[in-house]
């Protein structure tokens, strides 16, 4: 049963992290000193005032105030939960999420029972596929279609036998399993009792995420049912327009993908990886989404769509191109595959070859596509027509980030409008990305010179933790009685318990606490950010005041206590003040 992310998983994985990795899959960054800088991806700006810091391992926006850890940007940008962000962060890094046992992490965070479960599924499927009576037919299918029993096997590919109660009675023999079964979509209710098996006499394809996590099935009918391709559900691990047929198997087979091609069946992927593309990936049933590429970039710098030659599939082409504007950057590059009228990758690979479907001659690249595709609807011959097509290409050029290919659009869309340059340029001025909308709206910065001392240092220490070593007298700072010194002292005690700590380490130890919020609030001063000197100074002077404040006002408490003046030779033994009497403590 899942439990609760252990704090001390958090904090190694933060330190295998490069926040600057992480933001720059999604948002080109430029070096500015020793930070890096990009327009702010949360709200709309002409200049950059995003800054990334490698040291720190923080996020700020001097804009808008966005701000936070790389697990932060991924549940802000990407819309990712927590658990969702850490587990797309430890993927990355290539470790196990382990888990603390009795503590749960949500309500419906009991995931790790259903994802054994579905493995159980994957193996009865198999086990199927080699021993039932009816399973010939499945072997002659997949045989029929070209394949191996090395790629079937690659692909863990099985057999669900016809009949209504086959997988339920191999595994439902409890309330208990039969409630977990419907819950990934293995089982559907009866109207009034019971259950049944959604999947009878189709070949099964499972499908994994890039952790190798069984999630969900695509299965293709033998018989006369329909439809023809039945997907599972979603259900609490499964989400059609997060994952991708083949992912996993393409990362595991080939370590270094310089190019993915994306297709848009199971059969597809499969009769590539017959003929040695084993880096094909398709969508489950569903046009690519935002997530999708994403992900995808994430591992690659070049996506080839391969689409049907076919209205359909320029349609599919079309959705994707428009899906991937606002992605393409220097490195990235998007390219279109068409296959002949009547074909599709399974048909054309198995009858022109690998070579065939890798000649780069018939590879279109998205911006000729694009340019193409908008030419062909309207008369270039005209005026008019030109104008139309100008106007038409202005919002998909804007969704292009500024940067070299954005810039030789303009020029070729200015040519084709039999126009200057300039003039292209000035229609096309717009902010790259704008269909995701402003998100935030700018906000004034906190003043650092209303926080009190002790949120002053902890703003200090928050930035800049390696300031807690500088502390002299641990001792006497405990004795400091002071609002905010219980959390000063626990923070610093966090410190110097850790060979290193950043600013996301601390935020992220931190996270979901009633600290949180203030902790956000002094890690967005801008005064601190942006005026780094003599940090170690500031931050000695204060401790240094508060322990001085601290003595002063206990000497001062004492002499008001004392009955007569000869008690003085107690508090200063070296020579008392001039104090006659009490009278002059008042």
């Amino acid at each position: 049963m899942a439990g609760r992310i252990p704090q001390y998983f958090i904090d190694d994985l933060l330190a295998r992290t490069d926040i600057v990795d992480v933001i720059d899959s999604f948002v080109p960054l430029k070096r500015a000193g020793k930070n890096h800088q990009a327009r702010c991806p949360f709200h709309e700006e002409k200049t950059p005032s995003f800054t990334v810091s490698q040291e720190k391992q923080f996020y700020h926006c001097f804009g808008c105030g966005a701000n936070g850890t790389a697990i932060g940007f991924l549940m802000e940008y990407s819309g990712m939960g927590f658990v969702e962000a850490v587990e797309d962060l430890a993927t990355r890094a290539g470790l196990t999420i382990p888990r603390e046992e009795g503590e749960r992490v949500s309500a419906s965070g009991h995931t790790t029972e259903l994802y054994e479960l579905m493995e159980l599924v994957v193996n009865y499927y198999r086990k199927q596929l080699k021993e039932h009576p009816e399973a010939n037919r499945a072997v002659s299918y997949l045989k029929s279609r070209g394949l191996t029993g090395e790629v079937a096997a690659t692909y863990e590919l099985g057999y669900a036998p016809p009949g209504w109660e086959n997988l339920l009675g191999a595994l439902g023999h409890s309330d208990a399993a039969r409630d977990r079964l419907e819950k990934i979509g293995m089982l559907m209710k009866r109207e009034h009792d019971g259950y049944y098996d959604r999947f009878r006499d189709r070949v099964m394809f499972p499908i994994r995420d890039p952790r190798g996590r069984a999630i969900g099935f695509g299965a293709r009918v033998l018989g006369d049912d329909n439809p023809k391709y039945l997907n599972s559900p979603e259900t609490p691990i499964f989400h059609k327009g997060r994952e991708l047929y083949g992912l996993y198997q393409a990362r595991h087979r080939q370590r270094d993908l310089d190019r993915l091609y994306v297709v848009e069946g199971y059969m597809d992927v499969l009769a590539l990886a017959q003929y040695g593309i084993n880096n094909a990936v398709a969508t489950l049933g569903t046009a690519a989404t935002p997530e999708h590429l994403d992900k995808l970039f994430r591992l690659t710098s070049q996506l080839v769509f391969c689409f049907d030659g076919d209205d359909a599939g320029r349609k599919a082409a079309w959705r994707a191109l428009e899906l991937s504007l606002p992605l393409i950057r220097e490195g990235r590059q998007i390219l279109f595959r068409f296959m002949p009228q009547g074909e599709d990758p399974d048909t054309f690979i198995r009858n022109h070859g690998r070579e065939g479907l890798e000649n780069e001659q018939a590879m279109v690249p998205l911006s000729d596509h694009l340019l193409g595709t908008l030419k062909s609807r309207f008369d270039m011959k005209t005026r008019e027509g030109r104008a139309s097509l100008v106007e038409a290409a202005i919002p998909y050029v804007q969704r292009i980030p500024v940067g070299a290919l954005r810039e030789l659009l303009i020029e070729d869309l200015a040519t084709l409008g039999k126009m200057e340059a300039q003039a292209a340029r000035n229609l096309c001025r717009g902010t790259p990305g704008q269909d995701r909308g402003p998100r935030r709206k700018a906000v004034p910065h906190r003043q650092s010179a209303s926080l009190s001392p002790v949120r002053k240092a902890i703003r200090l220490l928050l930035n800049q933790p390696a300031l807690a070593r500088e502390i002299g007298d641990l001792q006497a700072l405990q004795a400091v009685d002071q609002h905010g010194m219980p959390f000063l002292l626990e923070l610093v005690e966090y410190i110097l318990q850790r060979d290193t700590t950043t600013t996301a380490n601390i935020l992220e130890h931190w996270r979901g606490s009633r600290y949180e919020k203030h902790l956000v609030e002094l890690a967005m001063d801008e005064e601190i950010l942006t005026e780094p000197e003599n940090l170690k100074l500031k931050f000695t002077e204060i401790i240094t005041k508060l322990i001085e404040d601290h003595r002063q006002a206990e000497r001062l408490e004492r002499l008001r206590n004392i009955k007569d003046a000869s008690e003085l030779k107690t508090l200063y033994p070296g020579g008392s003040p001039d104090i006659k009497d009490k009278s002059d403590l008042a």
